[in-house]
């Protein structure tokens, strides 16, 4: 994936020479695992693969009190360029965040209204909660003091899309409820479609 190969990039070039054990944390820390969807056992992965093309390269190895050994990376020439191209390519393409939520929405039909309104409520308050959490570690010591300035503009992206998404659910749950058709009137009443609602007992109209 294009963000983790950028970031396990990035983040070596930020702290070279470093161990693949110190990528992994700092990269954990940035609780990237999250919003970039960067697998901790993916990290150690790209490490090595970045090495096999030249884009890292291994710098020492050593070991403490009987552990494993660890190795030291550094970033290559090939491997800025890798990094500014992925960079880049990232700032400027608009990618739609893959949401499972989205393959059972599809669904909705297939759920009783009640459940459905429910589950969507239960969504908005899951990201509410979420966003507080999020909102009070903007007021704390934590951003405003030991983290640099652009994490906070992280933190305030992810609330404002949560609170969109928030509003979203609970104007979709109070539609559910109202008994809205899920279907247009031209479909509703075709033949053909009504046949087919008569056979599948469990779709909600």
């Amino acid at each position: 994936m294009s963000a983790t190969r950028m970031m396990i990039l990035g983040a070596v070039r930020l702290m070279q020479p470093v161990h693949g054990y110190d990528v992994r944390r700092e990269l954990l820390s940035w609780g990237a695992d999250r919003w970039a969807n960067v697998q901790p056992g993916s990290i150690y992965h790209g490490l090595r693969k970045l090495a096999e093309e030249d884009m890292l390269r291994e710098v020492g190895t050593d070991q403490v009190n009987g552990r494993p050994a660890r190795t030291s990376y550094e970033i290559t020439a090939k491997g800025e360029a890798e990094f500014e191209t992925l960079l880049r390519d990232l700032w400027w393409n608009v990618a739609m965040p893959a949401d499972p939520f989205f393959a059972a929405f599809s669904f909705l039909p297939s759920l009783p209204r009640e459940e459905a309104s429910a589950a969507l409520r239960n969504r908005a308050t899951v990201l509410r909660a979420t966003a507080d959490g999020m909102r009070s570690s903007l007021e704390s010591r934590w951003i405003n003091e030991l983290k640099p300035t652009h994490v906070a503009w992280m933190f305030e992206l992810s609330i404002a899309r949560m609170e969109g998404e928030i509003a979203w659910c609970e104007r979709i749950a109070e539609l559910i409820e109202s008994g809205v058709s899920y279907l247009p009137d031209s479909l509703r009443e075709s033949p053909e479609f009504r046949d087919y609602l008569d056979r599948t007992s469990n779709i909600q109209r």
